[in-house]
């Protein structure tokens, strides 16, 4: 082996080692450039006019006092898009600017392009939005009811998801310990340090936006799809991005930014505000949830049941992801002969919820892993034992009928970490 290959093996072995990541050390002394740190010569500054109501109807849009505002180069409406109007990472029925109906609190209305911060900020106030405030929906109840108030077409429900295995009742007439209980998961903010931001052109026909995202190649699609040309005229380009947590994985200032750029054909910038950010960026979704869990006398799980409903909020999001997920997870780690669940998730007129780190495990978790504390206590079992005498091994089924023929390492992260405990606590 040459010395050369032999260096650039040994190099590339980081397995057992401390591995700094690239860019960690320029972040950490203040060198790294945000999107929002960007700066390009001739660049405009663009900023949204939102809704203050989370339900109406919009009759009209006036902007002509904002159009004639010194300073301000361009005020744009959903007249101005042309391609198609809507986004969403799996369904797109999220408006890039409003037309005909507010769905929640933050909805863009207009987007303005000017010289500065402060013109942009004079000019969104003097746009007049003409709108009939409409009954929402705030609950998860409410938009059950029949003859509730629709956030989208003639339901509220945005999806229902079902698993069914095994003989649950007849399960459940052999626990020796049953354990019933609700659990309410309520909506959380990632609450990013860095707030969403775009640098956008256009030149040549070619857009190039840089965005702090977690998902550049989608960016550009539906950037795309808004300005109807074809991606290989759209350059999307991730800028380092602080904090995302999943809540960067939709669009939130980029359609706004190319909208701009595409019109004025100069460079723009957009930076969302605090409240702006807090506003409009997607949350993880709120959860309800009814377990009943059974065992028998020597601590085996026999049976669950789990009924879970979900607010997506105005847009669906990664919903049909996250409710799917919840579902399958909704044993947790643990091998259980006899499932049953029912889930349903629901439209409101609440922020928009999201990917937040597990899409939708984590709220199951609070309910399963609640029932095998309280089901260990009934049967006088420490918790961790009887978490390992239950958990996924290899050869076990999952709730979906999946056997796991690969590695399973909880058992082993169980045992290692009660002895590590152990190890404390001596």
């Amino acid at each position: 082996m040459s010395q050369n290959v032999k260096t650039l093996t040994e190099t590339k072995k980081v397995i057992g080692k401390t591995v700094l990541k690239n860019d960690v050390m320029n972040k950490v002394i203040g060198k790294s450039k945000y999107a929002a740190d960007m700066k390009l010569d001739d660049m405009l500054v663009v900023g949204v006019k939102r809704s203050h109501v989370a339900s109406a109807k919009v009759n009209a849009i006036h902007i002509e006092d904002a159009q004639k505002l010194p300073g301000v180069v361009a005020v744009l409406t959903y007249k101005d898009i042309p391609g198609r109007n809507g986004v969403g990472i799996i369904t797109k029925e999220e408006p890039v600017l409003i037309s005909d109906k507010i769905r929640r609190v933050g909805d863009a209305l207009a987007v303005v392009v000017a010289i500065n911060k402060k013109v942009v900020e004079k000019a969104i106030e003097l746009i007049q939005v003409d709108y009939e405030e409409t009954p929402g929906v705030f609950t998860i109840e409410d938009a059950l009811r029949e003859d509730s108030p629709k956030v989208h077409g003639d339901t509220n429900v945005l999806a229902k998801r079902f698993l069914n295995r095994g003989d649950v009742d007849s399960a459940f007439a052999k626990c020796e310990v049953i354990v019933e209980n609700s659990f309410h998961v309520p909506q959380v903010s990632h609450a990013f340090i860095e707030p969403e931001a775009t640098i956008a052109t256009y030149e040549d026909g070619i857009v190039t936006f840089w965005s702090s995202t977690q998902n550049p190649h989608f960016d550009r699609g539906e950037v795309a799809s808004m300005l109807n040309i074809g991606q290989n005229r759209v350059r999307s380009i991730q800028a380092v991005t602080g904090g995302g947590f999943g809540g960067k994985l939709d669009i939130s200032t980029q359609c706004h930014a190319a909208l701009a750029a595409y019109h004025v054909k100069r460079p723009v910038k957009i930076v969302h505000t605090r409240e702006e950010s807090m506003t409009i960026s997607s949350k993880r979704h709120e959860m309800f949830l009814k377990y009943k869990t059974g065992a028998d006398k020597n601590g085996k799980l026999l049976a669950m049941e789990a009924e879970m409903l979900m607010d997506t909020g105005c847009y669906g999001s990664y919903g049909l992801a996250v409710i799917t997920r919840s579902v399958v997870h909704a044993s947790g780690p643990y091998e259980i002969p006899n499932i049953r669940v029912k889930a349903t998730m629901v439209y409101t007129n609440n922020p928009m919820a999201g990917a937040m780190r597990g899409f939708g495990v984590p709220q199951v978790a609070v309910g399963h892993e609640t029932q095998m504390d309280q089901l260990a206590e009934k049967l006088g079992i420490d918790p961790v034992e009887f978490r390992m005498m239950n958990c996924y091994q290899v050869g076990s089924v999952t709730g979906t009928g999946q056997k796991l023929m690969d590695s399973v390492g909880i058992y082993e992260t169980l045992e290692k970490s009660l002895d590590k405990a152990k190890e404390v606590m001596d």
